[in-house]
């Protein structure tokens, strides 16, 4: 069965996250013939202040315009 763990920014909507989940499921399942009920997805939100870009967060980079 297969396993994805998506890291994604904390702070997307529960419609979003099951949009991504929808379109990964469907990704493998036409890859592998699988059904969808073997394919698991597990979010990790992290937040700005915790995802690191080089050496600068996530916050800092929004902060500064440059993301």
């Amino acid at each position: 069965m297969p396993f994805v763990s998506i890291r994604i920014l904390a702070g997307h909507t529960q419609e979003t996250k099951d949009r991504i989940a929808e379109g990964t499921v469907k990704a493998i399942t036409e890859a592998t013939g699988l059904p969808g009920e073997a394919v698991w997805v597990v979010f990790e939100d992290v937040t700005a202040e915790d995802w690191f870009v080089g050496s600068k967060t996530v916050a800092a980079l929004k902060a500064s315009g440059k993301l």
